[in-house]
């Protein structure tokens, strides 16, 4: 064993942890990045995407030809070029071949390819698959020496370091993925647009975005739907290749006849799964958050078809639709980072900078392609210069055939042929010596001298390269053409109408009485009406009335923790009047050690003073108070104790009384207004003595305060306890009330 870790031995690596860590991690980063998660600039594809094409193109599924199991695709791409987990590469397959995850499908499933609930597709031995005529456009000119290849990772086979793409494939299907410390997000757009914006580019490549926003203006999601991003927030997006787009589901009214009507959603947002968009739309009708919603149905066959019937046909449907994206997927954001490999570096790029790039890797496919046919010429001129010798001099050349012991060496002798010549002029067939051969390879021969002369004048001229780069791309968006299902642009651009929801919710919500009740154990419920009976209201064994508020169904109620936090409660979504209700903690995280000490209708136009047991307090706008979260919302800062006193304030002076029973009156002015804090210190005490209560009152009317009885008393030589805030009072009048507080 001891001779397994002599260091001379060379079985250990003498190195500091942190750094073998770093140098390892680094690697793993790097290959995520390069190798996994990131696109090409050039080709918009991952190594995965690039290695299935590629595949199948050495299996011939052109699409004119036959399918073929995808089983058969999976092990040829794994077995020769992708050394990771078939799973992995069936699961990007069909990804490539679903016309709602991609724009422009790449992949011609035959099969169950999965669908837009959701479903995963069939395993890979009952699916048949070809390339597209999209997919084929990207590998056109690979057997061109368009592009470099490498070898694969068995040193066994090559494979394209990238495609010739003879589209801009990156910004026409997108892309998404997870690096280390990175991530790449860009959605998909219409080839024909953004071939437009690169015709623009090839003339100026100074064109500002704007002007390519002209022909380009947004994204083109598969899916369909409608845009309402503002065009000057694409704009930036476009320009610092970071952004996002507000995408909504496309909606109609249908007419049912008699006033009545429903919703018809005919397209959902991108990488939406209709399933559980339903489940969802389900979920918000039987929680009550929807309270415009009355049922959901799906009726999609191929195309989809969403059913939602108001809840009344008095219901605006722009509202009911505004309430809708703001509780479910029926709106989202697709956000863009257009992070992408450029060199072999991931770079975050605009949309000009990745227009650029690509057409940089155009112009170079295209000298790639004519420096390799201008060699093929070159060979094939050089066999046809022999061709004709031959000819001009045919009986010699038999002779020498039939007659001399070497041939071939005898022909480059007398006619000053090459070695390549005087092969092939050996291996021509006697049916080549008719006088027409003669004629046409003297035809081809002037044919391929102007080919040759084209394409020198070609790689001598830049501006020739461009032209060529942009009559290529306008021959490719021929098979994009917007006039064509595959090409017509699915997603549109609209405003997002500008509706004050709040108002136009309560406008549309049913308006009637309810009075809410909250028992001592802690129970809720809304019973309709005003002006009931609650003595004779029914509760649990044990239980009884503890707080109650008269308010209407459009309201909200608040509801003060003695922990400092306010709940909002809307009232139309509280249970029912029958039965005992259902327990407070089921609508908000309350602990059980926590008392609701208040419970009242939520009016921003009022005023509360809010105090703590400690002796600490302040003045808080009511409209403050109101939360979303179920956790609530922090108001008060007890100091340790217990939020004691929340009151509408009424007046100008505020009376404080401690459990000392020392009065002290002092202007309400002294009270800071704040939205939230601890406040400042009301009345000074000693030991163990606490703030019993507080109330406000207006100086002209005089100070009264109510007995046990409910008998109101008056004290009208109130001014003797009027002092400075935080000082300690003095005892409390004759007659006060002996619990000590100010309402008896």
């Amino acid at each position: 064993m001891s001779d397994l870790l002599d260091p001379e031995d060379g079985n250990i690596i003498n190195e500091p942890l942190s750094e073998a860590l770093t140098k390892r991690y680094l690697a793993y980063a790097l290959s995520t990045i390069t190798s996994r998660a990131l696109p090409d600039v050039r080709d918009g594809l991952k190594p995965v995407q690039r290695r299935i094409l590629y595949g199948m193109r050495e299996l011939k599924l052109d699409p004119e030809s036959g399918y073929r199991k995808c089983a058969k695709i999976v092990g040829d791409v794994m077995g020769n070029f992708h050394p990771h987990g078939d799973s992995a590469i069936y699961d990007t397959l069909v990804r490539l071949a679903q016309n709602f995850s991609v724009r422009y499908p790449l992949v011609d499933g035959q099969g169950n390819f999965g669908n837009i609930d959701g479903d995963n597709a069939a395993a890979y031995r009952y699916t048949e698959a070809r390339m597209t005529e999209a997919a084929k456009l990207l590998l056109d000119g690979l057997n061109e020496d368009a592009v470099d290849f490498k070898d694969n990772y068995s040193e066994t086979d090559r494979e394209p370091v990238v495609l010739p793409a003879g589209y801009p494939n990156l910004l026409a299907n997108g892309a998404s993925g997870i690096a280390v410390g990175m991530a790449t997000s860009i959605p998909p757009h219409n080839v024909a647009e953004v071939i437009d914006a690169a015709l623009l580019l090839i003339e100026d490549r100074d064109t500002p975005i704007t002007e390519l926003m002209n022909v380009m203006p947004g994204p083109d999601f598969p899916t369909g739907g409608v845009i309402v991003e503002p065009r000057s927030a694409i704009r930036e997006a476009y320009e610092t290749g970071r952004g996002g787009f507000r995408i909504r589901a496309r909606w109609s009214v249908e007419d049912l006849g008699r006033g009545t009507w429903q919703i018809i959603v005919t397209e959902i947002p991108y990488q939406v799964q209709k399933s559980r968009l339903i489940e969802k739309l389900a979920e918000l009708i039987e929680t009550k958050k929807a309270p415009l919603l009355s049922d959901v149905r799906d009726e999609s066959a191929e195309d989809i078809r969403i059913v939602l019937e108001p809840r009344a046909k008095t219901v605006d449907p722009d509202v009911m639709m505004e309430s809708l994206f703001k509780l479910c997927d029926l709106e989202s954001r697709f956000s863009m980072n257009m992070n992408v490999l450029d060199r072999g570096a991931p770079k975050v790029m605009s949309l000009r900078e990745v227009i650029i790039a690509y057409l940089d890797h155009r112009r170079e496919v295209v000298v790639r392609r004519a420096r390799f046919r201008l060699d093929k010429i070159e060979k094939r001129l050089h066999l046809l210069e022999g061709y004709l010798k031959a000819f001009l001099n045919i009986d010699e050349v038999i002779r020498i055939i039939r007659e001399e012991d070497e041939p071939k060496q005898e022909l480059i002798k007398r006619f000053e042929l090459t070695d390549i010549q005087a092969e092939a002029v050996l291996n021509l067939r006697l049916r080549a010596l008719r006088k027409l051969e003669e004629m046409e390879i003297r035809k081809e021969n002037d044919t391929l001298q102007e080919e040759r002369a084209d394409i020198e004048s070609l790689l001598g001229s830049t501006r020739r390269q461009w032209t060529k780069v942009g009559k290529e791309l306008k021959e490719a968006r021929k098979v994009f053409d917007p006039e064509t299902e595959l090409g017509r642009r699915r997603a549109t651009f609209e405003d997002a109408p500008e509706i004050d929801l709040s108002a136009a919710l309560e406008a549309s919500t049913p308006k009637e009485p309810l009075t809410v009740v909250l028992s001592s154990m802690g129970w809720i419920r809304g019973m309709k009406g005003h002006g009931l009976d609650l003595e004779t209201t029914k509760f649990k064994d044990g239980d009884s009335l503890y707080l109650s508020e008269e308010v209407q169904t459009t309201d909200k109620i608040v509801l003060l923790a003695s922990d400092g936090r306010a709940f909002t409660l809307t009232c139309d979504k509280l249970p029912g009047g029958r039965g005992h209700g259902e327990p407070i903690r089921l609508s908000i995280d309350l602990e059980d050690n926590i008392e609701i000490i208040a419970m009242f209708r939520l009016d921003a136009s009022r005023k509360r003073l809010m105090a703590s047991d400690a002796g600490y307090g302040f003045i808080v706008p009511e409209g403050e108070l109101e939360s979303n979260r179920k956790a609530g919302k922090s108001v008060v800062n007890t100091a340790g104790g217990n939020l004691l006193i929340s009151r509408i304030v009424d007046g100008d002076q505020i009376a404080v009384i401690g459990t000392n029973k020392k009065l002290l009156i002092f202007p309400l002015e002294e009270l800071p207004e704040m939205p939230r804090g601890k406040g400042v210190k009301l009345q000074a005490y000693r030991g163990k003595d606490k703030l019993a209560d507080a109330m406000t009152f207006k100086a002209e009317e005089g100070f009264a305060v109510t007995d046990s009885a409910g008998r109101s008393r008056t004290f009208p030589e109130w001014e003797e306890w009027i002092g400075k805030r935080a000082q300690a009072g003095k005892a409390a009048p004759r007659g006060f009330p002996k619990s000590g507080t100010f309402t008896g």
